[in-house]
């Protein structure tokens, strides 16, 4: 219902506005406007911080539906700038669940509008690309929230990990709950791991890429986003992990460098941010794409050179940069490719022990094909 909510108003920079009414925070904001396709895990893309300065559209039709829980949440708050859906759903109906999303969202200061266009939206952000945006449900005066979005921060060039990350170092212990995650071993949530010392990098890191880390028996430390390379090699890691997070790589220049002072070292795995990283370091280039991939529906691939092992996965997504092809070296092997525009999603150095992926096989929200993966980056560190 939304006779009782009040106006609101999302300005793009190109000059088109899309009217809606208000829900969660009453107030306004600006950021990069991008569309997620994924039919469910609104709680998870609310709070993953590689979300940090986008307002997220939702393509599907009805949002809200299952509500809220603590146990969904990615992080410690919410990271998205402001939040548009088709439909807010009146009803909340899910066992989990202990709050609305309107709720939810108001509790944590995001601002979020209902009933919007979202079809049209959608493809016109498809057709234009991502773009800088405003938006508004006290103030919508459709000129204003223009120029708002017009003067806003720009996503290429953008050192968001630095606004996300730790300010401290810090130990994780807490394993999967096989409440909610199928496919694992029944176990405490709480784990006394006595395995590999695994220091990640946190970008913007997701709780469930440090649960899954745990689970397999992995002592995890979570260290700053500008940790110099000599404290992590002072840890003694048996393997180093790069974790996602928001913004342009390319301005990450602390990481990049580090990252390349720490290559060979020890086995290191890399996902999202971590992978363009990783690609910087190896002397590749990253480049922004049109509109990015977002959403739990993504389909990658071998390379066809490679064959048809592991050919098709179905994947969780959320980027808006890429790593380009032909910028690699030679010895840097391409593993994984988008199915649908054939930008890189994963990357292999044998000689180095380094290997790489752009997508979330963490599935949180799903799905769980690439969880493979953690138990290939356990492998390195046990074969070393």
């Amino acid at each position: 219902m939304t006779h009782n909510r009040p106006p609101a108003l999302l300005a793009l920079e190109d000059g088109t506005t899309w009217p809606g009414f208000g829900f969660g925070t009453i107030g306004e904001t600006t950021g990069e406007v991008v569309f997620n396709t994924s039919m469910t895990g609104y709680q998870e893309v609310i709070t993953d911080p590689s979300y940090h300065g986008q307002i997220v559209v939702m393509t599907a039709s009805h949002i809200g539906n299952v509500g809220c829980n603590p146990e969904d949440d990615e992080s410690a708050r919410a990271w998205v700038a402001g939040f548009v859906v088709r439909e807010l759903s009146p009803v909340v109906s899910n066992y989990r669940a202990r709050q609305s999303l309107d709720e939810y969202l108001r509790e944590r200061g995001v601002v979020a509008i209902t009933g919007v266009a979202t079809r049209p939206l959608v493809k016109h952000i498809r057709t234009h690309g991502a773009m800088r945006a405003a938006m508004s449900s006290e103030n919508t005066d459709a000129e204003r929230l223009i120029e708002l979005a017009r003067r806003s921060r720009p996503m290429s060039g953008a050192d968001l990990a630095r606004e996300v990350t730790c300010a401290e170092p810090y130990h994780w212990s807490e394993g999967v709950d096989v409440q909610w995650y199928p496919g694992m071993s029944d176990g405490p949530t709480e784990i006394k791991a006595s395995g590999p010392l695994v220091v990640a990098y946190d970008f913007g890191i997701k709780r469930n890429i440090l649960r899954l880390l745990t689970s397999r028996g992995c002592r995890v430390r979570v260290v700053p986003a500008t940790t110099p390379a000599s404290d992590v090699l002072a840890m003694k890691p048996d393997g180093i992990f790069l974790s996602n997070g928001p913004g342009d790589p390319a301005a990450c220049d602390y990481a990049i460098a580090a990252t390349r002072e720490l290559l060979g070292k020890a086995p290191m795995f890399g996902i999202c941010l971590g992978h363009q990283i990783i690609g910087l370091a190896l002397g590749g280039q990253t480049y922004k794409l049109k509109f990015g991939h977002r959403g739990g529906n993504q389909p990658v691939g071998a390379p066809h050179e490679l064959g048809e092992e592991r050919a098709i996965e179905i994947s969780s997504h959320n980027h808006g940069f890429a790593v380009q092809a032909e910028s690699l070296p030679p010895h840097v092997e391409i593993t994984h490719v988008n199915l649908n525009d054939g930008c890189v999603e994963g990357l292999r150095v044998k000689a180095l022990r380094v290997f790489s992926v752009q997508y979330h096989p963490e599935a949180s929200p799903g799905p769980h094909d690439a969880g493979y993966l953690f138990d290939e980056f356990i492998a390195a560190m046990r074969t070393s």
